[in-house]
């Protein structure tokens, strides 16, 4: 049990600077100070930077798909007033963190995709697994007539997600939560509309 905290606390600390300063930038020296362990703890649990940066992704992942999964896929919640309250959770966040942080994996996604295929493949994973609770809640959608079902859910759950971590990238730059306001209002006035 012991060990496995140890572990937890890298990862925890990691994920945090990293989500501040980046992947390139957050040092593992900066990571054992945070949490007060000693160097020779982090090679135990990690071969290397990559190996940790892999076990921070997923940690935040798995963490992430639980959110995911009580928003997108309460079934006493009508379809689109769960995708209502996806978007309203990432606007907190975002006002929370005075949009400095954003979204991690989308951080990591346009930090680190060009210099690894380890990491390309892992984020890449991590937007199918986040996709396919697009996919489900959108075909509820479908299924009670809140939205046009000409569009496959797959395609839609695809451009919701793509569009909605530009929209995070933009209010990260702007220092304001307008771009994912102006996305969802779109989304809602001219996309996700019954046919």
């Amino acid at each position: 049990m012991k060990n496995n905290a140890t572990r937890d606390k890298l990862i925890d600390s990691g994920a945090q600077l990293i989500s501040q300063q980046g992947y390139n930038a957050t040092g593992i020296n900066a990571v054992l100070k945070t949490c007060g362990v000693p160097k020779g703890s982090f090679y135990h649990y990690f071969s290397s930077k990559e190996d940790f940066g892999l076990a921070v992704i997923e940690s935040f992942a798995a963490s992430y798909d639980e959110t995911l999964s009580a928003l997108l896929e309460d079934s006493d919640t009508p379809p689109l007033e769960r995708l209502k309250r996806y978007f309203a959770t990432g606007r907190e966040h975002m006002h929370e963190c005075d949009h400095a942080t954003g979204c991690l994996i989308g951080n990591l996604g346009q930090e680190l995709s060009g210099q690894s295929d380890t990491f390309r493949d892992a984020l890449n994973h991590v937007f199918q697994r986040w996709e396919q609770r697009f996919v489900h809640c959108l075909q509820d959608a479908q299924a009670r007539g809140d939205i046009a079902t000409h569009t496959p859910p797959e395609a839609l759950a695809s451009f919701i997600l793509t569009g909605w971590e530009g929209a995070i990238l933009r209010a990260k730059t702007l220092k304001s939560a307008e771009p994912m306001e102006q996305f969802e209002k779109i989304l809602f006035q001219h996309v996700l509309v019954p046919a």
